[in-house]
């Protein structure tokens, strides 16, 4: 990569596949402008008729689908069959978020506690110029949490993708204009860090929503406090997510959810399963389920249909995937699973073999900092203190899961909803795990982020309340 160009590299034939050139300052000034001189036009524009685009734009998406699973498998080395997840997924938020705008953005009547001869409401008001900079690990999916809330609530975008699937926010922008949304208010842009920095500062950009690293979002938000003015930021950052299985868990079904939960994507998730606490009385038969069911992975080139794990995304990644794995067994953490069986992973590649570690403790990095990788540790306990405890040792808390038989165990079910109270997260799953419900508000606490995206509390962060107090009669 040069100062003047992004090339991404295929992560599993280290090829280049596609480059991108930056903007100078100048154009990218004028870039956005324009996109702030759009905005005011599509402000005037009635939700009915945005939400009515909105409609058109998911059947614009449609028609892409096809094309869609190869070309993100090229770009971030997901196996090609689970790329139809993400279109689903896609999909599914857009409709929810359209499902909800007019309710979400209506105004807030006080009829009840006006007094005669007054009125009063809230009204929901665009923010302005929004830069959404996505990540690279589901780039369709974390997108569209906030480019269309924000299209539809009145706001523009500039939407940075990942120097890793530039072609995601072309495709996203696309379908959008194509929709009927006007092109200069939503646009496109591949930036350095330094030009994303001057981005984030300009005058004009009103609101930054961040998807990525703890370390990427400090650098946001550091760069938002320099601005002028105060400029609203949210962040969606990493988790270390945990899962407690209790000695009532369903183990057969658990067994395979959590495994599924760690190393889908290579276990490159944000809310990926990386540690999981097992009550003592049922811990050899799940790590023995689970390391069986984990050696099963076909890992390998991901354009190839029986592949279900492919390589992480690039050779730095999976270089730090090792060593934190290496650093744990020099710790005392026992690694059960062979690697030898996958001959493709070898160093020097960005093939990472799935591994499961036993003998953990808090004192290793593979427990406490994210790893973003087929990695997970299993770590023994003797109570839901102890699970509770262990949980909330970390620096971060975006989910969490339980896995009990509450349906059948009104006692399970008790001791559910008290862990929920106690689990430092923003969303506590029972007997699932790794999902977005966007009916649901997704955030995070601790180094996990601020900011709430999906369901009606997402479109408030991309609005601001305007009060409007009427006196009607005067007296």
């Amino acid at each position: 990569m040069s100062a003047q160009s992004q090339t991404t590299i295929t992560p599993h034939s280290q090829e280049p596949f596609v480059t991108r050139t930056y903007p100078s300052e100048p154009e990218l000034d004028k870039t956005i402008h324009s996109a702030a001189a759009a905005q005011a036009k599509w402000t005037q524009v009635p939700l009915e008729k945005r939400i009515a685009i909105g409609r058109k734009f998911m059947e614009e998406f449609k028609r892409m689908s096809d094309e869609i699973p190869l070309e993100l498998t090229l770009q971030m080395g997901r196996p090609v069959k689970q790329n139809a997840g993400e279109i689903r997924g896609f999909l599914e938020r857009a409709n929810h978020m359209l499902d909800i705008a007019e309710s979400s953005l209506a105004d807030v009547p006080l009829t009840e506690t006006d007094k005669p001869g007054f009125r009063r409401f809230i009204r929901r008001t665009p923010l302005g110029v929004v830069l959404v900079i996505a990540p690279w690990n589901f780039p369709y999916l974390t997108s569209v949490n906030s480019v269309l809330p924000a299209i539809i609530a009145g706001n523009a975008v500039l939407l940075k993708p990942s120097p890793q699937t530039p072609l995601t926010a072309e495709r996203f922008a696309a379908a959008l204009t194509a929709a009927g949304v006007p092109a200069d208010l939503i646009q496109v842009l591949h930036l350095s860090p330094e030009l994303t920095t001057y981005t984030i500062k300009h005058d004009k950009v009103n609101f930054v929503s961040f998807t990525g690293s703890v370390v990427n979002g400090q650098a946001v938000e550091k760069a938002a406090v320099e601005a002028p003015g105060f400029k609203g930021v949210a962040l969606e950052l990493g988790g270390k997510d945990p899962a407690y299985v209790r000695s009532d868990a369903d183990l057969e079904y658990t067994v395979a959810e959590l495994v599924d939960g760690a190393f889908f994507n290579s276990g490159q998730s944000c809310c990926a399963v990386e540690r999981i606490y097992v009550h003592d009385s049922i811990y050899d038969n799940f790590v023995s389920k689970y390391a069986e069911l984990v050696g099963q992975y076909n890992l390998g080139d991901p354009t190839v249909e029986g592949t279900n794990l492919g390589p992480v995304v690039s050779l730095a990644s999976a270089a730090r995937i090792r060593k934190q794995v290496d650093d744990a067994v020099a710790s005392g953490a026992k690694a059960l699973i062979d690697e030898s069986r996958w001959p493709i992973a070898q160093k020097g590649t960005a093939y990472v073999a799935p591994q499961v570690l036993v003998d953990v403790n808090h004192s290793m990095d593979v427990m406490m900092e994210e790893t973003f990788g087929p990695v997970v540790g299993i770590q023994k306990v003797s109570s839901d203190a102890e699970a509770l405890a262990l949980m909330n040792d970390s620096p971060y808390g975006l989910t969490a899961s339980v896995w009990t038989n509450a349906d059948a165990n009104p006692e399970s079910h008790e001791a559910f909803l008290a862990l929920v109270d106690g689990i430092e997260a923003g969303t506590v799953f029972l007997n699932r795990c790794d999902y977005l419900d966007p009916a649901l508000a997704w955030t995070g606490v601790k180094n996990s982020g601020r900011g709430i995206s999906l369901s009606k509390f997402g479109y408030d962060q991309l609005t601001r309340a305007k009060s409007v107090h009427m006196k009607i009669k005067i007296s």
